[in-house]
């Protein structure tokens, strides 16, 4: 069977396309920032020493999210100071790790008694989120929090 002409420069431009479109799209591919797992709030390694095994960490970066690790308040007082406290060590964790509350993009909120939510709500809006805001859920676990903590708040913003 012979092929013509017409329908072997129609192969031919089918084949260059394809081969065009897998070299743009590695292209791509070879420009996307690499993902990886990094612990921006972690101290130097002690040289000549193992890092210690950690539970978990402060804050975990992935690419430009940055993952912070819930704080809670053990100490006695208020869900005032409770709140403040707390939000005012992760704000701390955010600048160690070179973000801000004006960059957190998702938070959770964890109190020991529902009752206590308005109260919250109130100091957690002397703080500068930013706008929009970061969005939130509110929870009230039924066993409690650990640590018998009145509060624990995580967050997740980006560098």
């Amino acid at each position: 069977m012979k092929t013509s002409r017409r329908n072997m420069l129609k192969t031919a431009a089918k084949t260059a396309a394809v081969a065009t479109a897998g070299a743009v799209l590695a292209t791509k591919a070879d420009a996307q920032p690499r993902m990886e797992k990094r612990n921006p709030a972690a101290p130097p390694p002690v040289p000549g020493q193992p890092a210690p095994k950690q539970m978990y960490a402060p804050a975990v970066a992935y690419g430009n999210l940055l993952f912070l690790s819930g704080v809670g308040y053990h100490d006695p007082g208020t869900i005032e100071d409770a709140t403040k406290h707390v939000l005012a060590e992760l704000e701390q964790n955010l600048i160690k790790a070179g973000s801000s509350l004006q960059k957190a993009l998702k938070v959770n909120v964890y109190l020991n008694d529902l009752k206590d939510y308005d109260r919250m709500n109130a100091v957690y809006r002397t703080f500068d989120f930013g706008s929009p805001a970061a969005v939130r859920t509110t929870v009230s676990p039924a066993a409690g929090i650990p640590g018998n903590s009145l509060i624990e708040i995580d967050m997740i913003a980006y560098i």
